[in-house]
């Protein structure tokens, strides 16, 4: 069947946002007196779901607080930043985006809440390029776990083959080859020591994933 439809990552793939969740992080751990190098932590939890790093965080450093406290402060911290601090978009994002409208279904599916996600997407006047969103909010299970774009694949009423997933980390490639997707995987300098082997494609940015996928339309 052709493809319809194309699946989009938010964090590292759209917005370059990772500073913002390192920021986020680092307030969180101020008080127990923790701290990382952006590039050490980032280079650990890039992708990485927040309940997941704040378990490993909380068990690596005997924080002795629940996980799912970490992750609500974390979150809180993270809209706080992000009113103050827009994150920038990766390159070539917004002329991507907009020609990529103009032939395909385009659905967002990302790891970050709504709160986190739709203020960034409004600032840049992005959110209106897309016909469904899957926050995080939206799913019990977030990436790796296949039901992020299970689920934006039954939004749009379409088959795996019908569309394709561009992510940047290993979390999301993982995500979407479980849900049958082909994938194309941008790396960013946080995510390019990751394992994409298994993904369908690997480009160096946006504009050369969007130039894969017209040769696959």
């Amino acid at each position: 069947m052709s493809l319809q439809a194309i699946l989009f990552d938010f964090d590292g793939t759209l917005v370059d946002s990772e500073a913002l969740h390192y920021q986020s992080w680092m307030r969180v751990l101020e008080p127990w007196r923790v701290s990382y190098d952006e590039l050490t932590f980032c280079g650990e939890f890039s992708g990485v779901p927040t309940l997941q790093a704040a378990a490993t965080l909380n068990q690596r450093h005997g924080l002795n607080v629940h996980a799912e406290a970490l992750t609500y402060q974390k979150n809180q911290f993270f809209v706080e930043v992000a009113r103050t601090l827009q994150p920038k978009l990766m390159p070539y994002a917004q002329e991507v985006l907009h020609q990529a409208r103009e032939h395909f279904t385009l659905a967002l599916v990302t790891g970050s809440t709504r709160a986190e996600a739709l203020p960034v997407l409004e600032f840049y006047k992005l959110d209106k390029l897309f016909k469904y969103f899957i926050y995080k909010d939206d799913v019990v299970h977030a990436k790796p776990h296949p039901e992020p774009y299970c689920k934006a694949l039954i939004k749009l009423s379409l088959k795996a083959n019908q569309a394709i997933a561009i992510e940047d980390t290993y979390t999301g490639l993982s995500s979407a080859r479980a849900a049958g997707l082909r994938t194309i995987v941008v790396p960013n300098h946080h995510s390019e020591q990751q394992d994409f082997s298994r993904a369908s494609f690997q480009v160096d940015d946006l504009l050369a994933a969007w130039e894969q996928v017209k040769k696959l339309a």
